[in-house]
């Protein structure tokens, strides 16, 4: 009777270089996908939500102040972000500055930004709208200046953009910057810009074209987060699969070797001892065909 041989536990067949390497992969790829790509996704889904509320609440009240919604310095709590404010004062167009490689609709742009002194003192940058780029965008085209003297304007409040990384310039005779981030122009004019600054809406006093507003869409972003999740979650799935379907397929072969040996006639009686058949872990025949059919024609 055949002796069982020791055996190895059945989870040190996995401490193998290239069954580590896997695993390592997926649990890098399955952080990645939780702690990054994910809250990537919702984040921006989040955020277009919450601007989308805003837009639409601005339009279900009448426009109010700018004073009355900005804190202490000119400061704006960003949950008042799109709210419709007016102003009353006159343009100081001396100092206005142009916002470049900013398209609107696809369309090669250059945005206008004038400040406007209020009538208490403030003074606001106002958005005053865009016009087409000329000769492959790099042109400034003419177009209408900021009205003189004392005049009321309604737009939508803006938090700061925040610094661009390219430098402010000068060019054809303008001032030019890659974004409307209120302290950087206040610097430029020499102004003590308040923090947000105002986009024009249609209609009013000093504007070019105005600002078209965002679609209230907020795009797949849920449901490539939820994607992402999904991902992090398969990918350790499949590794446990694998390792499942590996440690069922090995002890199936064990078995199937185990019957085969017990199967075999002893080697101490006068037949000879046929080689039992033996099948490989995936389901071939050892034997080798070529030897069989040698065997055959020796018979005959």
């Amino acid at each position: 009777m055949a002796v069982k041989a020791s055996e190895k536990p059945w989870w040190k067949a996995f401490v193998s270089p290239g069954w580590v390497i896997a695993a390592l992969l997926i649990a890098a790829f399955s952080y990645f996908a939780f702690t990054v790509l994910a809250p990537w996704q919702l984040d921006k889904n989040e955020a277009l939500t919450e601007r989308n509320e805003h837009i639409e609440r601005a339009f279900e009240h009448d426009p109010v102040p700018f004073a009355d919604i900005t804190r202490a310095g000119g400061e704006l709590d960003p949950a008042d972000e799109w709210t419709r404010v007016t102003l009353t004062g006159h343009y100081l167009p001396d100092q206005e500055v142009l916002l470049r490689l900013r398209p609107v609709d696809k369309t090669p742009a250059f945005q206008v930004l004038t400040p406007f002194e209020t009538s208490d003192g403030a003074v606001v940058l106002l958005n005053r709208g865009w016009v087409p780029a000329r000769d492959g965008g790099t042109q400034v085209p003419d177009f209408a200046p900021a009205p003189r003297g004392e005049t009321t304007v309604t737009g939508f409040v803006r938090v700061s953009e925040g610094v661009h990384p390219s430098a402010p310039m000068r060019d054809q005779g303008r001032q030019m910057v890659y974004s409307i981030d209120t302290e950087q122009i206040a610097e430029l004019t020499g102004l003590p810009l308040a923090a947000p600054y105002v986009q024009l809406t249609d209609g009013e006093p000093g504007v070019i074209q105005a600002i078209p507003l965002p679609q209230l869409e907020t795009g797949n972003h849920l449901s490539y987060g939820l994607q992402w999740i999904a991902f992090g979650l398969l990918a350790p799935a499949g590794l446990i699969y694998f390792i499942w379907a590996e440690t069922r397929e090995r002890r199936r072969f064990r078995q199937e070797q185990e019957a085969l040996l017990l199967d075999a006639p002893s080697p101490l009686t006068d037949e000879p001892s046929p080689t039992p058949a033996t099948r490989e872990r995936y389901g071939r025949n050892r034997r080798n065909p070529w030897a069989s059919a040698y065997d055959k024609q020796e018979e005959r």
